[in-house]
C-alpha cells in the first residue's frame, strides 16, 4: 500500500533512478497588458505558429497618436520660442550693461542733478528688471520644454506597449478578442521559448546525493546533459521529492514527447 502511495504521488519515477519526463518549453511566459485600452485587432490566424516579429494584438492607439502629433508640434514652437526669448535677452543684457555704466557714471558727478541721476537709475532698474523678466521667461520656457519631452516619451512608451509584438516566439494561446477592453495586469497571451527545451524531474534526496557525478542516459543513451536547476525545499504536489530542470537542445519536431530519464553513477 506505501509502495502504490508513493508511486501515485511520483507519476514520473517508475524505479529508483528512472524517471520520464516530457519535453517542455525552455521558458513559458503569460504576456500581460500595461495599459487599457479597446483591442482593435488579434491575429488568431498566428496562434499555434512561431512568430518572427509581427504585432498579434493591437489595442486602440488612435488618441495616443494624436496626441504625440500635437505634442512633438508644440516642441517645435517652444523651442523657437525659446531661442527668439534667448536672443532678445542677449541685446537686453547689451542694453542693461549700458544703463549700468551711464548710471554708475552719473551717480558719481558732482556736476549731475539729483534728478538727473534718478533718470539715470530708473533707465537701469527699467533695463535690469526687463532682463531678469525675460530670463525668468526663458527658464520658464525651458522648464515646459522639460515637460512636453516627458509627455512625447510617455506617449511613445503608451503607443509601443498597446502594440504586443512577437519576436522568434511560439504564439500558444490568445486570450483576448476583438472589441474587449483590457486593462493593466489583463493576460493577452501566451508565448514559449522553443529555441531550447528542458526535461523537468522529481528527484528523491537519495537519488540527489552525489549528483554531480552521475550521468543522465536519456532513451537508454548517455548524455552530455547535466542538472541545470535544483529545488532546495520539496515539491508542492510531490511532497517526497526535488524538482529538478536539465536543459536540453530543442527537439527537430515536436515538443510534448516522453523521455525515459535514468540516473547512473
Amino acid at each position: 500500500m506505501i509502495k502504490w502511495l508513493y508511486f501515485c504521488l511520483t507519476p514520473l519515477a517508475l524505479f529508483a533512478n528512472v524517471h520520464y519526463a516530457k519535453i517542455e518549453p525552455y521558458e513559458h511566459t503569460i504576456l500581460k497588458s500595461a495599459v487599457s485600452g479597446e483591442v482593435l485587432d488579434v491575429a488568431l490566424a498566428d496562434e499555434g505558429r512561431v512568430v518572427e516579429n509581427k504585432r498579434v494584438i493591437h489595442i486602440d492607439d488612435r488618441l495616443d497618436k494624436k496626441n504625440l502629433a500635437s505634442s512633438k508640434e508644440s516642441l517645435t514652437l517652444l523651442d523657437e520660442m525659446i531661442a527668439l526669448n534667448e536672443k532678445m535677452l542677449k541685446t537686453l543684457k547689451g542694453t542693461l550693461e549700458r544703463q549700468k555704466h551711464y548710471y554708475e557714471k552719473m551717480r558719481h558727478l558732482q556736476t549731475t542733478s539729483k534728478r538727473q541721476k534718478d533718470t539715470a537709475y530708473t533707465l537701469y532698474s527699467s533695463a535690469n528688471v526687463q532682463y531678469l523678466t525675460t530670463q525668468e521667461k526663458v527658464m520658464g520656457l525651458k522648464q515646459q520644454r522639460l515637460e512636453m519631452r516627458y509627455k512625447i516619451e510617455s506617449l511613445q512608451r503608451s503607443i509601443a506597449q498597446k502594440s504586443l509584438v512577437i519576436q522568434q516566439k511560439f504564439l500558444s494561446k490568445l486570450l483576448v478578442h476583438k472589441g474587449e477592453y483590457v486593462m493593466p495586469a489583463t493576460p493577452l497571451a501566451v508565448v514559449d521559448d522553443l529555441h531550447q527545451a528542458k526535461l523537468v524531474l522529481f528527484l528523491t534526496s537519495e537519488e540527489l546525493e552525489n549528483i554531480e557525478q552521475k550521468s543522465l542516459y536519456l532513451n537508454g543513451k548517455k548524455s552530455h546533459y547535466t542538472i541545470h536547476k535544483i529545488w532546495k525545499v520539496t515539491d508542492e504536489k510531490f511532497i517526497s521529492t526535488y524538482r529538478a530542470e536539465v536543459f536540453i537542445d530543442a527537439p527537430k519536431n515536436y515538443f510534448s514527447q516522453l523521455v525515459k530519464v535514468e540516473i547512473k553513477e
